[in-house]
């Protein structure tokens, strides 16, 4: 196998990364692995399952790069194993078509990522995989199986599971355990060894239920102390790129790609969020200005790329994001890049948003969540609701394009409340001060504050996961299914106005505007589709 010889070179200036041997990369050039995203096929639609925090089945699919599975495969290809990228998803595969190819590579070590919405699913391809290759061994990742590790450990035939958010750090060290015996860091599960039958007496609880099956152990909380500019810069020719560069409703220009300058939000606290189990607020980190910068000059220089969405779940701000704008100022970079990224609705001055419009930002995604302060307050979002028109207000005032999401189906809100929040989108689209909007069905994700809320209160009426992909109401409410998807329906509804169209089709400057519009007009009848009150 051929090593990069920059990115190689980069990994041995690491100090915390084990360095391989000669001895060990010529063995783990024999060890294959595969960074897998089975294919699922489903009326419900496309999975939209990697590097997404709200898990949902689209009728018209966005492809978002998983950056985490990105950066595991370059890491391990560094290191001299053999490294498949295997998103059948992405690819639209067929599960025959997708199981033969993973049969032919053969796979000492494959690597699933997973959500509450497909758990179950992958256990059943976990059944597969076990059958077809008995000596593989599988770990699941993700933000599910941290909040409830034990259950897959009962329930599938996976071999680790690794917990919490750096698990591309973590993925290297189960390899390197397989192939080396390193010991396990912080926050794994895996089974107990066969052979340690022999040692444990007859008859008692241990003995029982490793006859059951479910022995098992893990190496305590997960860390998340892991120091992000030590970790490569991604290969994205490894890692098909291109596969997610344009099926996404959130570029203007295309060919489009991801960064992940910090994990993940320097608030951290919102309840419902599924990646607060990840990257719990406390433990926010992020990579150097100067390498997020580096990093945007090889997109622009090697990948040709044109827009890239940052996907932390709040970009950095202060210092931090002054000196990240003059440097795409003083590169150059802001007039061959425009750049997206996720913000708190406070979080910035007019000043601040002016020089990120000079930097060559352009998108910019806010957490609305509701116009309803008892339900800012209850989710924990920090925020009030008269600082939301200032906030997107500010941001097209230095003139970027402001992006909301919005949720229904809160179980403390009336209908009147649900209006409220459409009357308040409604307005923002109206004054020209957003441009697109989001809309779900709110979801209590196991291990998030709203889940352990919903249990305290008897608020669930279902643990059947598969029910948890925000196509119906999982959570008691006053309000029927069929009133929760026409309003989630209405929200985006709520800017198709006259005026928010005129102004649309007169902003329009460019070819790159006008297959945008066309774009998000397939995104919208595709939405409208996917919370239709129509049973699945």
């Amino acid at each position: 196998m051929k090593l990069n010889i920059y990115f190689y070179e980069n990994l041995m200036a690491i100090k915390h990364i084990s360095k391989p041997t000669k001895e060990h990369l010529e063995k783990n050039k024999k060890f294959k692995i595969a960074i897998s995203y089975p294919p699922m096929p489903s009326k419900k639609g496309t999975p939209c399952l990697g590097q997404n925090r709200q898990f949902q089945w689209f009728k018209n699919p966005t492809y978002i790069y998983p950056m985490v599975p990105a950066y595991v495969a370059t890491l391990l290809q560094l290191q001299g194993f053999d490294v498949l990228w295997d998103d059948g998803i992405a690819e639209e595969l067929l599960p025959e078509i997708w199981l033969d190819r993973i049969k032919k590579f053969r796979p000492d070590l494959i690597i699933f990522e997973t959500k509450t919405p497909v758990v179950k699913r992958h256990w059943k391809v976990i059944d597969v995989i076990k059958k077809e290759m008995p000596a593989v061994k599988v770990v699941l990742v993700g933000d599910h199986v941290t909040a409830m590790p034990e259950e897959s450990m009962k329930n599938s035939k996976v071999d680790f599971i690794a917990t919490g958010g750096d698990w591309d750090f973590l993925a290297l060290n189960i390899a390197n355990h397989i192939n080396h015996g390193e010991k396990l860091e912080a926050g794994i599960w895996f089974r107990k060894i066969k052979d340690q039958k022999s040692k444990i007496p007859t008859g008692s609880a241990i003995a029982r239920k490793m006859k059951e099956g479910d022995l098992f152990e893990n190496t305590g909380h997960f860390e998340l102390n892991h120091i992000l500019d030590e970790l490569p810069m991604i290969d994205r020719d490894l890692t098909k790129w291109k596969l997610y560069a344009y099926k996404n409703g959130n570029y203007k220009r295309t060919p489009g790609t991801y960064t992940f300058s910090a994990r993940d939000c320097w608030w951290g606290k919102c309840t419902f969020c599924s990646w607060t189990t990840l990257y719990p607020g406390k433990d926010y980190r992020k990579h150097s200005a100067k390498r997020m910068l580096d990093e945007i000059g090889i997109l622009i220089h090697k990948y040709k790329v044109k827009e890239v969405m940052d996907d932390a779940g709040s970009f950095p701000i202060g210092p931090w994001l002054e000196e990240f704008c003059d440097g795409m100022i003083s590169r150059g970079y802001n007039k061959k890049i425009k750049i997206d990224c996720n913000m708190r609705l406070k979080a910035l001055s007019q000043e601040e948003y002016n020089l990120m419009g000079k930097a060559g930002f352009r998108f910019i995604l806010y957490g609305l969540e509701s116009a309803n302060q008892k339900t800012l307050d209850h989710i924990n979002k920090n925020l009030r609701v008269a600082e939301i028109e200032k906030g997107v207000r500010m941001a097209k005032k230095a003139g970027l394009e402001p992006h909301i999401t919005t949720m229904m189906g809160y179980p403390w809100e009336s209908l009147e409340d649900a209006k409220r929040t459409i009357a308040l989108s409604k307005k923002l689209f109206d004054s020209g001060f957003v441009d697109t909007l989001q809309a779900t069905i709110v979801i209590p994700y196991p291990g998030t504050p709203l889940f352990k809320e919903c249990q305290k209160n008897g608020w669930l009426t279902t643990k059947n996961w598969d029910d948890y992909d925000q196509r119906k109401i999982i959570m008691k409410s006053e309000l029927s299914e069929s009133d929760i998807k026409e309003l989630t329906q209405g929200l985006y509804k709520s800017f198709m106005t006259p005026k928010f169209i005129f102004r649309k089709i007169g902003g329009i400057r460019s070819a790159d505007d006008l297959k945008f519009l066309w774009r998000a007009g397939g995104k919208l009848l595709g939405h409208l589709t996917d919370f239709s009150k129509k049973k699945t």
